[in-house]
């Protein structure tokens, strides 16, 4: 099987494990299938969707909304800055004023 950087994109369940935004992959199918994260503003209710660098993606964390643009694939689920080296917070107004 291929590392999901060579085939350009990886699923949004493991993406979501990967950059530490779920603790399992169980808990990742179980937020998208929930269907409140939005890929680049369609609501996405399958944890196979194809994720490609570039993609913004709206999560919805405990009381907050967290909005990310992904720069990089992950490759592993690494340490915590390993993953947040592979996006960027585009709602960091917000986040600061909480």
């Amino acid at each position: 099987m291929a590392s999901p950087g060579a085939a350009g994109s990886i699923r949004l369940d493991k993406l979501l494990w990967y950059l530490r935004f779920a603790r399992s992959r169980s808990v990742a199918r179980a937020m998208v299938a929930a269907g409140h994260i939005r890929l680049d503003g369609r609501r996405i209710t399958r944890a196979s969707a194809a994720v490609h660098a570039g993609a913004t993606l709206v999560l919805p964390l405990g009381e907050r909304i967290e909005v990310i643009r992904l720069i990089a694939l992950p490759l592993r689920r690494g340490p915590a800055p390993e993953a947040q080296a592979c996006y960027l917070r585009l709602d960091e107004g917000a986040a600061a004023s909480s």
